[in-house]
């Protein structure tokens, strides 16, 4: 597996360029795109009212982050009342800590973690092992990419870059023995890994779908066992939410829970959904004998007063990332941070700094497939451009600053524009045919070496319109 997918970087062009000459890669991204675009088509279409409920979905969160203190503190409440315990992380470093100290006062040494992107946003794992904690994935996809010492690479297919091939070099390398590469030995190999993992833990780490406020429940959305498994047999279960994750009522749930599957693989329901209320009471056989819950803002609060609040709308369910055509040619290690695509050119940037990620806002084509497949319409299109403006306040390169004076000097006079139109269709002629011009020069080439630029007019606008209105 290339370097890119194990280390994070702000090289996005280097990243881009080998993401796409990786043809395995190439391959493994289109199938799995094409396959979940259209399991999203026929979900929407199966659902009767299915805008209706976009648009309802949207309402209830719009409400939500306009009265977020206090649904956080009636969420705290409730959680609190169940006989849970709620923390409040600032940034990654406070959760980190919080979430390791709480294993340590628990003598907690071997933890089991559910499927968790925000887990990944804080970089857990490392801060755990280095407590001494063993930390084991049991998403099948995470325990690959674990096993690899690599990133997600997708928001719910995180091991979208490996083939069957791939997974197979990757678990017999880790058993120490051939695994056949068969689909039904690669799973129960798996299995057995993991259940061993199961049995040995003694701390539970998952993230959350969603935290009802007025029942101080969180709820897990997951299409394999793990999560269950996960939650229910160690002793302690800390649950790690982005607090933009809160729904005010039961009620709302399955608004949610409709829209979030269909979005992600088309599935009427995911197979699991776990709804956790509090530890183990009295009398009941399973389920921790502590729960924890630890909201993170980590830059959330930061954008609420922003134009970009509505970033904090999203439910990661990924549905952007499959439609995104940038998305499907170069995956998500290009990208450098912990989500990609689309909603990760606008997450990344906002939660760590536009500076230091300055090329994510131009991935994008603004083709608005994105805001098409999001079940809650976030109009990303929108936010990447108000990133890239953004970017312009910033200081420019020479060479891009000249050529923005150049460009505003002939703007400026009617006669040096006409001069410049002209020398265009002049310069272009030995590089145009049928209208189109495959080859560029300089910088120009790295647009043709993809696709062909549209060549100058014969006839400008106003040589046509001085026709029209003459005649």
């Amino acid at each position: 597996m290339t370097d890119y997918a194990r280390h994070e970087h702000h090289d996005f062009l280097g990243a881009t360029a080998q993401a796409l000459h990786d043809e395995p890669l190439q391959a493994a991204l289109t199938r799995l795109t094409d396959v979940l675009m259209a399991a999203n088509r026929r979900g929407y279409a199966a659902l009767p009212g299915s805008d209706q409920l976009r648009d309802h979905a949207k309402a209830i969160k719009e409400h939500t982050l306009a009265h977020l203190d206090r649904y956080l503190r009636e969420l705290e409440t409730s959680v609190m009342a169940l006989g849970g315990h709620v923390h409040w992380a600032l940034n990654a470093e406070d959760a980190r800590k919080i979430i390791v100290d709480i294993a340590a006062k628990a003598k907690c040494k071997k933890a089991v973690k559910s499927k968790s992107m925000t887990t990944e946003e804080i970089h857990l794992n490392p801060a755990l092992e280095a407590a001494g904690i063993e930390v084991a994935e049991t998403d099948y996809g995470e325990f690959i990419i674990q096993l690899a010492g690599e990133r997600p690479s997708h928001l719910v297919a995180p091991a979208v870059h490996h083939t069957r091939e791939s997974i197979c070099r990757i678990l017999s390398q880790h058993v120490g023995y051939a695994v056949p590469d068969d689909p039904k030995t690669l799973a129960l190999t798996g299995r057995r890994l993991l259940r061993e993992k199961f049995r040995q833990a003694d701390l539970a780490i998952s993230g959350a779908n969603f935290g009802v406020a007025q029942t101080g429940t969180i709820v897990l959305v997951t299409n394999e066992g793990n999560g269950r498994l996960t939650t229910t047999w160690p002793r302690v279960h800390v649950a790690l939410m982005g607090m933009e994750k809160v729904i005010p009522r039961f009620t709302d749930l399955p608004v949610f829970l409709k829209l979030l599957a269909r979005a992600a693989t088309g599935q009427t329901l995911s197979v699991y959904t776990t709804v956790i209320t509090g530890p183990r009471k009295p009398g009941e056989l399973d389920g921790p004998e502590e729960f924890h819950l630890v909201l993170l803002d980590n830059g959330r609060s930061r954008i609420l007063g922003t134009p970009y609040r509505e970033s904090l709308q999203c439910i990661r369910c990924g549905a952007c990332l499959n439609a995104c055509p940038v998305y499907r040619r170069i995956g998500g290690h290009a990208y450098g941070g912990v989500y990609s695509g689309p909603i990760g050119s606008v997450l990344t940037p906002l939660y760590d700094s536009v500076t230091e990620n300055k090329h994510l806002p131009h991935a994008s084509s603004l083709c608005g497939a994105c805001q098409s497949a999001c079940p809650i319409r976030i109009n990303i299109p929108h936010m990447l451009i108000g990133l890239r403006e953004l970017q312009h306040h910033e200081k420019r390169s020479w060479g891009e600053d000249l050529a923005y004076r150049l460009w505003k000097e002939v703007l400026k006079r009617p006669w040096l524009y006409r001069l410049a139109l002209r020398l265009a269709q002049v310069g272009s002629r030995p590089l145009a045919k049928q209208g189109w011009m495959r080859w560029l020069p300089g910088p120009g080439g790295n647009w043709t070496s993809v696709r062909d630029f549209p060549a100058p007019a014969k006839r400008s606008f106003r040589e046509q319109w001085d026709e029209v209105k003459d005649g």
